[in-house]
């Protein structure tokens, strides 16, 4: 399995090639690739070559050939069904976001244990009770899913996604979740971005104006 940061430099390079192909071109050398992101050829080089080779010698890489190969690795290169559990102010605006769509991932499933919010509809799918979820991600085929609940019932919730059958969680509470091996999670917590964010700044432009 390649490293983290190799998986994420991979997704960089998809959408800057994809910049590319819209733009017109058809070949790209990794130094160009680099430039455009900000990394050094020889690590574009690196990154391709540690799952195959990609390029062609006096040419560079062909765009209409990488492209749908980056896709394979990454394994986007059909559509993903998804869950959404939690529809608070956060899921709302998760379920909004077009992005998901334009990579290849779909909510299909909705699910709450709110009885305010059970059984509304939105953009055409039922908000579902937690208890029901076994059912419905069997039979929709849902791997992934996106945690958006409050941090006090994250991991009974996790819980019993994994139980489900649930490979993969992209976990927006505010906490760590214990999972089996089996399970991927990636972490997304918005206020310690900020916080890396504000440590770049303090020590990159001698620190932070505060207006108040």
């Amino acid at each position: 399995m390649a490293p983290k940061a190799v998986v994420g430099r991979v997704s960089l390079y998809l959408r800057q090639l994809e910049t590319f192909q819209r733009q017109g071109q058809t070949t790209i050398s990794s130094s160009q690739l680099g430039a455009a992101l900000a990394i050094h050829n020889a690590q574009v080089r690196k990154d391709l070559a540690f799952f195959g080779q990609f390029g062609y010698p006096g040419i560079g890489y062909r765009i209409e050939e990488l492209i749908p190969a980056l896709r394979r690795i990454l394994g986007i290169d059909r559509d993903l069904p998804l869950a959404l559990v939690g529809l608070g102010n956060l899921g709302r605006a998760l379920l909004r976001y077009r992005g998901f769509r334009s990579r290849g991932f779909h909510i299909v499933a909705l699910f709450d244990n709110d009885p305010q919010k059970v059984g509304r509809t939105h953009d055409g799918l039922v908000v579902e009770p937690i208890e029901t979820m076994a059912k419905i991600v069997a039979a929709r085929s849902v791997t992934l899913a996106v945690l958006s609940v409050p941090a006090e019932v994250a991991q009974r919730v996790a819980d019993q996604m994994v139980a489900c059958g649930i490979l993969g969680i992209m976990n927006f509470a505010p906490i760590p979740l214990s999972v089996p091996p089996s399970v991927s999670v990636v972490a997304i917590d918005l206020s310690i971005q900020l916080e890396h964010l504000a440590y770049k700044v303090q020590n990159t432009q001698g620190g932070i104006s505060y207006v108040g």
